[in-house]
């Protein structure tokens, strides 16, 4: 028996794990009396229920899916879209523990204050409500996308237009690999032109589902809304504890399924080609150089204070100790996770190489193919799992910005169950709007790449608050506009306005090149008679297309008319346009290069402004900095009394702390490490080395 395509097995898991979320917010209703529970927990979380949410706001399914895609696309070094976290989990030790210090609930606070300033929390919080939306939609997407895999149309129940995209997407495919190979007639060189401007404006596709993604996220989106407007934060750390162990089988459950039939891990070397195992791509061969990883992990570790969830996670420790530890235990597990979502994807590459025409499917489609009944709704619930792991903790963080910083200032003086009422209502809107967000957004790629970079507009202002006295609100202001301006407003202006679309300078190219590799035979080349065994080196050459330099894509306008117009699709590239005003050249650079400038240059511009204009500008009152550094600077107390006073006594007399400054006498707050501040980052360095080893280990077996 089936419904929707599904066994009626699955349907039933699924439905199960619904009621069971449900009825866990409903538990935890009657325990919330204020806004500090209802947020953060009332400050109660030790280390193992910061650990498991931790791991559960971190983790989402569509990261997992990012992940996937691109190795689908690059090979093993395609992972580095997301594992470059991985280089930034030891900086962790150092932030959970300033958010716990600050004894705020929201960075938003953070921003009132430490610079004056309601006009920059405000900002700060309509900014990250906005990013947050689009976070959201990424988990929408992910889920709706499994869920249409998992209920595709047999061929015999296609429409013509149906039909006709499938066909098309095949035919594509074929071509494709030819133009690669450099065996690509000529006279099928238009149709593969307008076959790739189909492609690109999302015409073609690989299979049909009978499920539209609305009906699927309405429904979804409903059930996390009611169980999180009940019980708030509280309700996301408890089902956390049951979807932590659902994330773990979401991850693993796919691998012994795919290496039973593609023939174990020799079998997978035999049809993936060797430079697809390697963890640092080439300039030649991946987008993910060693300069390209560089760049976007810098960016990211200057974006990512300005996460609006991560403070309240902290805030919700009982000390900062339960919050460093809590948060590197939980970070560090689900980087283990990620080495499981790197391998599916290697099995995906190595199965169904080219099947897909959207490779944010690959979770549901390897599904359908390598499960029966009963895993595949086990699976369903894991990915399930994993986005309302992160979707319940971002839905409360986001209500609790609004309220802060939004509406109290305009409301003063309600009582509680009015602002928890407001706060119910924000995360009803927060989550309505993540499901809008998740139909005008269509390529997951896209949006990651946002994430790496669009928040460090204001990291770089929250770094350099916690550590500079001169930092000014003026300054952060000034640079959040400009910043703002390239990174966010011309991208999506200038990819929306006909004029910049068709304006030839911004459609310029890379020049295509052919390059020769040498690598090891696979099983097809074998057959093809181009080697005598797998594994004999053999030399293939490679042709490297043109690729847009300001726009993601270039396609005719009609596919179909040769002589129509070349459109840019996709994000403008705003930061390559600024640089070009200073004699930049990029025609010769490769797609991996103009990453690494991108993200390199999102990730120092805002810092060099802060610094340039902070020395003209007035700084804040030294009063207010004096008891923002006194907090910092003071460790977390046993009650909250005992904790106001001594930070009050400290703020009154901040010139004792002078000798433990690493820059005395300067403007500089950065105080010299302590044992446990060098044991937990050296620490979680050799941690970092170990789990390289393990995934160099994993993707070698075999070999």
């Amino acid at each position: 028996m089936h419904f929707l395509g599904m066994h009626i097995l699955d349907a039933l898991i699924i439905l199960a794990y619904f009621v069971v979320m449900l009825w866990i917010g409903k538990r935890l209703q009657a325990r919330v009396r204020s806004t500090e529970e209802y947020f953060i927990g009332g400050r109660k979380l030790g280390r193992f229920l910061q650990f498991f949410l931790n791991f559960g706001a971190s983790t989402d399914a569509s990261q997992a899916a990012a992940v996937s895609r691109e190795i689908y696309r690059q090979g093993i070094a395609g992972m580095w879209i997301q594992y470059l976290v991985l280089f930034l989990t030891p900086f962790y030790w150092f932030t959970s523990m300033l958010f716990r210090r600050a004894r705020v609930i929201t960075l938003g606070d953070f921003f009132t204050e430490r610079f004056e300033s309601k006009i920059l929390g405000g900002a700060y919080a309509a900014f990250t409500i906005v990013m947050t939306l689009f976070g959201i939609a990424a988990g929408y997407l992910v889920s709706s996308k499994t869920f249409m895999a998992l209920t595709t149309k047999p061929p015999a129940e296609y429409t013509i237009e149906e039909k006709m995209r499938v066909e098309a997407y095949h035919e594509y495919r074929q071509l494709r690999q030819l133009y690669s190979e450099g065996r690509l007639p000529a006279e099928q060189n238009a149709r593969l032109q307008e076959l790739r401007s189909m492609e690109s404006q999302g015409r073609l596709s690989a299979l049909v589902s009978y499920v539209e993604p609305i009906y699927f996220c309405v429904v979804y989106g409903g059930i996390v809304c009611v169980y999180v407007m009940l019980g708030g934060f509280m309700a996301a750390v408890m089902t956390d504890l049951v979807q932590g162990g659902l994330m773990i089988i979401f991850s693993c459950i796919l691998i012994p399924f795919g290496l039973q039939q593609i023939g174990g891990f020799s079998g997978l070397h035999a049809v993936v080609p060797e430079h697809m195992f390697w963890l640092f791509g080439t300039e030649a061969l991946s987008e993910y150089a060693w300069y390209t990883i560089l760049a976007m992990s810098f960016a990211n570790l200057v974006s990512i204070v300005a996460v609006g969830a991560n403070v309240q996670v902290s805030s919700s420790a009982k000390n900062e100790s339960a919050a460093r530890f809590g948060m590197i235990g939980g970070l560090m597990f689900k980087r283990v996770m990620m080495i499981a979502w790197a391998f599916t994807g290697l099995l995906a590459l190595g199965l169904y190489a080219g099947h897909l025409n959207d490779p944010d499917m690959i979770w549901g489609y390897m599904t359908t193919q390598l499960l029966g009944p009963g895993f595949i709704g086990l699976m369903m619930i894991g990915v399930l799992a994993a986005n309302m792991s992160s979707l319940e903790v971002q839905s409360v963080a986001m209500s609790a910005l609004f309220l802060q910083q939004i509406y109290k200032p305009r409301a003063p003086n309600k009582s509680e169950q009015h602002y928890l009422a407001v706060s119910r209502f924000v995360i009803f809107l927060i989550i309505l709007g993540g499901i809008g967000m998740a139909l005008y957004v269509k390529n997951l790629l896209e949006l990651f790449k946002y994430f790496i970079s669009l928040p460090a507009i204001f990291g770089a202002a929250v770094w350099l608050g916690f550590m500079w006295r001169r930092l000014s609100a003026t300054a952060v202001i000034a640079q959040v506009c400009i910043s703002f301006l390239i990174i966010a407003i011309i991208p999506n202006v200038f990819s929306s306005w006909d004029k910049t679309r068709g304006y030839a300078p911004f459609l310029q190219q890379t020049r295509e090149r052919q390059i020769t590799v040498t690598m090891k035979a696979l099983r097809l080349d074998v057959e093809a008679g181009r080697a005598q065994s797998v594994g004999e080196p053999i030399t293939k050459t490679r042709v490297v297309p043109p690729y847009p330099i300001f726009f993601d894509r270039v396609a005719r306008e009609n596919p179909a008319d040769p002589a129509s117009r070349v459109l840019g699709i996709g994000r403008f590239n705003a930061e390559l346009w600024v640089l070009s005003w200073f004699g930049f050249d990029f025609t010769g650079c490769n797609k991996a290069q103009l990453e690494a400038m991108r993200f390199a240059f999102d990730a120092l511009f805002p810092l060099l402004c802060l610094i340039l204009f902070s020395y003209f500008c007035k700084p804040v009152s030294e009063r207010t900095l004096d008891y923002f550094f006194a907090k910092v600077h003071t460790p977390v107390q046993a009650t909250p009394e005992r904790d106001l006073a001594t930070v009050q006594a400290n703020a009154a007399n901040l010139s004792r702390f002078e000798g433990r400054k690493l820059f005395p006498k300067t403007q500089w707050e950065v105080h010299k490490p302590m044992k446990a501040d060098y044991l937990g980052f050296f620490g979680t360095w050799v941690l970092v080395g170990v789990i390289i080893l393990l995934l160099w280990l994993v993707v070698n077996i075999g070999a």
